[in-house]
């Protein structure tokens, strides 16, 4: 979960609640037979089946799309002995096909689907989005019921998807934060399965055996063990029916699944541990064991823990980071059915003595409180946070059927509103009490052993069940609504009202959106040749300084207000409500033209930035990008279009000045020129005001002139670079070719792109052989960028691997390659790419964020979307022979340059 959806789950522990809504009295739509309704919650309603699967179902009209969630009551928590990893295995198996859906991957390409599973310590959880229509939904409804009880959990698919998985824990391996998170884990249990991650030991996903996962799947996926969500634009009353027609029709199983006996003693002693491996930066990690996320601390222990670990109001950032001990701290809660944890972290540059940091880690959070109690300030900016977290969440149903599976887990999804009703029950002696109880000596996990004869125990407390929480829950009967917006290419050409401002231009699109959001797209265009000549790096730090401080915010005052204004995003990308729109206009507008540059900041900065690229020293999957950005760049050092490599950028960084950071704002940032998009809830006329007096005043002081890259031959090329003590490797491949958006080519090779690698899923060439045949990378795929203005477009995979398995990735990846030129793509191929390009691009439209950075896109290059429907006409069109000669045309392995990063001990190929 998301550190703001941690928050959320933690507020559930109230004792009293006020009871639901009765499911007789707002029962509305006449129920199939065999389907009972239980309650509603804000126009969210749930049923249950007799064979026991409840079904939680959320219409929303404002989006074309529906979103389809299986979450089931199992996890980790639940493996045995010599299983652990078992739930996420089994969470890629169930992808691999079942009785009567033999290969769905397939089909969710075919129809655009997005999928996904995720599995956590008490809950799997698998969903689907796809474009609204009776046809999907009946059929991801079906394809969910027959993968809980027909899917095949075959040998032969265990055995390719071990290794898959196997690199999956490889690629956490090369993480220091994941590594310590595990060992975090099991250092804070003894006998609780909270202490296994869920991606489990490394031998148990090598050794399992077919029949342990087979008995695992049928024990626990099962209806009386599941709960399924839709979401989005759907019939109430035609999905009630299809879910009876699909799920109805699975028994109910007659076995009894096992309760879980064991828990964990009380702590009785700090503990330490040590990871060594190579690295490039310092990392110092405490964690504290809490209560379940429903008990009646917990919301204190979440809010004290927020309150302690927030950037850049929070006390351990203001003890750490500007004093330059530490250049980035973070803080997060585990939520859980049981009692979980809280971990508090430092990053830390290689040069600094890490004792200093630990201890005054200690000091801040098993002291602090006793020296200063919350303030009224700190609670009020955590609980403002968890306010908007609450409002984002039902602002989007796709995402919010997701997250649901938390609460579910849990025990009772209505616990989200519980939460959310409760926020302005938090009292700041609540959270003193939490940290006096919980962050105590005894109960903490270091890096350290030190005995000692004086212990000071923690006992956890039993929480209450989610019944009891909800005994007396009074819910709100309705939520927000938006409107039902048709997101074809001609209603936001109609709906989008166009305007220049001399060099400044305008798109605007009005319409009413759940939870009232709206989003914002800027760009601004300065400079030229001459004017950036040498100055990437200082250009890179006045942009990251802007929001560190103006004439008449600091920074904290700054955070403070975009957590006020409801703002999410970047600073010219972002989201936020319609009544907080102007207001953030407004912040933006004073960020980009009164900068003040404090030199605190600036160095503050200057050691983060510096630390981040330490950071990415030994990192192959940063190297291998970095390897080929320099070998495909044909600029001269000091040109705005040269590629730095990641060495030469920390020797930047060490040498620029703050005087060259604010030259560079003073001479050429400007708001005069560039493009504005906004799409979603907000006043038009008075928008345009706010813009017209905001931003065109502010002229940059140089000259303007576009820089494109241009095409220019690179020779191809074979690289490859040692990352030692890692165990994950990729492979990269690039060629540039002459070609544009626009031209008669682009439409061919963008499908057959799509066919050979390009798709996101797990179905293509790429990833049918490298990952669902042989069973050798997590990651694969290709992707195709197109030029716009000058003709110059890229070609690229990229595959992460084990070491060991790099020479056979790539000679499987020359192979299919070879396979596409010699006997190109079938018409069955490019009829299913073609109808999934068109729907996958259905479901960006309906995404605001995702429109309105087009609309700036399109502002920049005089086009409108009619430019994409024409597009898209040109692709429907493509025939298969026009598809293979594109690809044979501009696909030439005899011009790819290669890259491998990766540890040449382990066999990586030389």
């Amino acid at each position: 979960m998301n550190q703001w959806m941690r928050i959320l789950v933690c507020l559930l522990s109230l004792s009293m609640l006020p009871p639901t809504v009765d499911a007789r009295q707002s029962a509305s739509i006449p129920l199939p037979p065999g389907v009972e309704k239980l309650t509603t919650v804000e126009g969210i309603s749930e049923y249950r089946l007799v064979n026991g699967l409840r079904c939680i179902l959320f219409p929303d009209a404002t989006k074309p799309t529906t979103t389809v969630n299986v979450t089931y009551l199992v996890g980790s928590h639940q493996e045995n002995y010599g299983e652990t990893g078992m739930a996420h295995l089994l969470e890629h198996l169930i992808f691999k096909g079942s009785k009567n859906f033999v290969d769905p991957a397939r089909q969710f390409k075919a129809r655009g689907f997005e999928i996904n599973g995720s599995t956590w310590l008490d809950r799997t959880n698998y969903y689907l989005t796809f474009p609204a229509s009776e046809d999907n939904l009946n059929w991801a409804l079906a394809w969910s019921a027959d993968a809980m009880v027909n899917s095949f959990i075959a040998r032969k698919d265990l055995d390719s998807e071990m290794s898959v998985v196997r690199n999956e824990f490889e690629m956490g391996e090369n993480n220091p934060s994941s590594v310590m998170l595990k060992r975090m884990q099991s250092m804070l249990f003894d006998w609780h399965n909270y202490g296994n991650s869920t991606i489990g030991a490394r031998s148990d996903i090598e050794n399992v055996k077919i029949e342990n996962l087979q008995a695992f799947y049928r024990r626990y996926y099962q209806p009386d063990n599941a709960v399924l969500t839709v979401a989005g634009k759907f019939d109430e009353r035609q999905a009630l029916s299809m879910i009876a027609a699909s799920f109805g029709k699975l028994p109910r199983p007659t076995r009894v699944l096992p309760k879980p006996w064991t828990v964990e003693p009380t702590a009785d002693g700090e503990r330490q541990f040590t990871i060594r491996r190579k690295g490039e930066v310092q990392l110092v990690a405490l964690a504290y064991r809490t209560p379940s996320s429903l008990h009646p601390e917990s919301e204190a222990v979440s809010m004290a823990t927020e309150v302690l670990g927030d950037t850049p109001n929070g006390r351990l950032y203001r003890a750490l980071v500007p004093t330059g001990l530490a250049t980035e701290v973070f803080a997060y809660g585990i939520d859980a059915r049981e009692p979980g944890f809280v971990v508090f972290g430092a990053l830390v540059n290689k040069s600094e003595a890490i004792d200093r940091v630990r201890d005054k880690m200690i000091e801040v959070i098993e002291g602090g409180f006793a020296k200063e109690a919350v303030t009224t300030a700190e609670l009020g900016r955590a609980v403002e946070q968890s306010r908007t977290a609450y409002e984002r969440a039902l602002a989007d149903p796709e995402a919010f059927a997701v997250m649901l599976s938390e609460y579910i887990a849990l025990g009772d999804w209505r616990l989200f509103f519980y939460g959310r009703d409760q926020l302005d029950q938090i009292r700041t002696t609540q959270l003193d009490a939490a940290a006096a109880k919980y962050f105590v000596r005894d109960n903490r996990v270091l890096g350290t052993f030190i005995p000692d004869d004086l212990p000071q125990r923690a006992v956890v407390p039993q929480a209450p069940s989610a019944a009891m929480l909800l005994a007396n829950f009074k819910p709100q009967k309705n939520g927000d609504a938006g409107e039902a917006f048709d997101p074809s290419y001609e209603n936001l050409d109609r709906r989008t009202r166009r305007q220049t401002f001399g060099d400044l231009k305008l798109a605007l699109l009005p319409k009413r959106n759940r939870g009232r959001t709206v989003n914002v797209a800027m760009s601004f265009r300065w400079g030229d040749e001459n004017s950036l000549q040498d100055r990437n790096i200082a250009g890179t730090l006045a942009i990251a300084m802007l929001a560190r401080g103006t004439s008449r915010l600091n920074r904290q005052q700054i955070a403070d207000q975009l957590t006020r204004l409801k703002v999410q995003g970047r600073l010219t990308h972002f989201e936020t409500t319609r009544d907080k729109l102007p207001e953030a206009l407004e912040l933006v507008a004073q960020l980009l033209q009164d900068p003040s540059f404090p030199p605190d900041e600036f160095e503050e900065l200057r050691r983060e930035t510096l630390t981040t690229l330490q950071s990415q020293l030994d990192n192959p999957d940063t190297l291998s990008s970095d390897a080929l950005n320099a070998h495909f760049n044909t600029y001269p050092p000091g040109d705005p279009r040269y590629h730095s490599p990641l060495q030469e950028r920390i020797g930047q960084l060490r040498q620029v000045s703050l005087d060259e950071v604010i030259r560079y704002q003073r001479d050429l940032i400007g708001t005069a020129r560039g493009e504005i998009a906004i799409v979603g809830d907000f006043d038009e006329q008075a928008i345009h005001d706010k813009l017209l007096q905001l931003f065109p005043g502010h002229i940059s002081r140089s000259p303007y002139q576009r820089l494109d890259r241009e095409y220019r031959r690179v020779p191809p090329q074979r690289i490859v670079i040692d990352t030692p003590d890692k165990e994950n490797a990729f492979l990269r491949a690039r060629l540039d070719m002459r070609l544009r958006d626009d031209d008669p080519d682009a439409a061919a090779l963008y499908v057959a792109n799509d066919i050979f690698g390009g798709h996101s899923g797990l179905s293509s060439r790429l990833a049918d052989r490298l990952r669902q045949k042989e069973g050798l990378s997590y990651s694969v795929g290709s992707s195709l960028s197109m030029g716009s203005r000058q003709p110059l477009s890229t070609w690229a995979v990229a595959v992460m691997v084990a070491p060991q398995n790099a020479a056979r990735a790539e000679q499987a990846f020359l192979e299919e390659l070879q396979r596409a030129r010699r006997d190109g793509f079938s018409t069955a191929e490019v009829a299913a790419a073609r109808k999934g390009i068109i729907q996958a691009r259905a479901i960006a439209r309906s995404q605001d964020n995702a429109v309105a950075s087009r609309w700036q896109s399109f502002l920049d290059l005089d086009r409108n979307w009619q430019f994409s429907k024409d597009f898209e006409a040109r692709l429907m069109a493509v025939t298969p022979a026009e598809v293979n000669a594109a690809f044979r045309k501009y696909i030439d392995p005899e011009q790819l340059t290669l890259v491998i990063a990766g540890d040449t001990r382990k066999g990586l190929a030389n």
